[in-house]
């Protein structure tokens, strides 16, 4: 799914064995900020300066639901893992829990004092990790709602965050150039990688040797093309990759 700065999203759909098709979805009333495909591939869920929160048919393009409850713009958006939940992060800072199939708001977070510009769930649905224009990053029970943890560290708004595939790290981009990891039990920060000042500084790190050793990080490959900010971060599968 692609986000095109306007009140539409664009579903790129392959069926086998047919040339590329594009479905536009359409419902929403001012710009799209942020769009996730459930794990299953059968829904896309929307987050939109309207307030709104949508989920589509990932086939037919049909609107199956609008999530309705933020009273500002809402940002960022994600699946849970099973697909049975969705989280959302708002400009009035807080972040809530829907149910994917019944669109009831499960569970509203409160903590952030400013937009929630990022949101996503751990691989097992237990935790939720939320980046805000405040520089913090928030770990949070994703069953009861309880703050976990505040992340310390960034010294500008944190636009992208993303567990780990084992839950044990969190990593996050940040408008002040920086990538970071964190301990989610801990709360501590354990790495801070690259000054992104348009050099193409590594974008790509190897986090940890054979025997978990995270102090020989060392640089994988120089990326060109970033002029500042870090506006997304994601693990590699087995986790030992940014």
């Amino acid at each position: 799914a692609q986000i095109v700065g306007l009140p539409l999203v664009q579903w790129l759909n392959q069926p086998e064995g047919r040339y590329p098709g594009v479905c536009t979805l359409t419902s929403h009333l001012a710009a799209v900020s942020s769009v996730a495909i459930s794990p299953d591939g059968t829904r896309i869920v929307s987050a939109s300066i309207d307030g709104m929160v949508n989920i589509w048919d990932a086939t037919t393009g049909a609107l199956v639901r609008t999530l309705t409850g933020h009273s500002g713009a809402v940002l960022s958006v994600a699946f849970s893992r099973d697909g049975t939940r969705i989280v959302s992060g708002s400009d009035n800072g807080l972040v809530r829990i829907w149910d994917a199939e019944t669109g009831t708001k499960v569970l509203t977070l409160r903590g952030h004092s400013v937009s929630v510009c990022a949101v996503a769930f751990s691989e097992d649905g237990r935790r939720i990790v939320s980046g805000s224009a405040d520089e913090l990053v928030k770990i949070w029970d994703a069953e009861t709602g309880a703050e976990v943890h505040t992340l310390i560290g960034h010294a500008g708004t944190v636009w992208s965050v993303a567990f780990s595939p084992d839950r044990t790290r969190v990593v996050s981009g940040s408008a002040d150039n920086l990538v970071k990891i964190f301990d989610t039990e801990t709360g501590a920060e354990m790495l801070s990688l690259g000054e992104h000042n348009g050099k193409g500084i590594c974008l790509c790190a190897g986090l940890e040797d054979d025997n978990g050793d995270y102090s020989k990080t060392n640089s994988v490959c120089q990326v060109t093309g970033h002029s500042d900010e870090v506006r997304s971060v994601a693990f590699s599968p087995d986790g030992k990759r940014v």
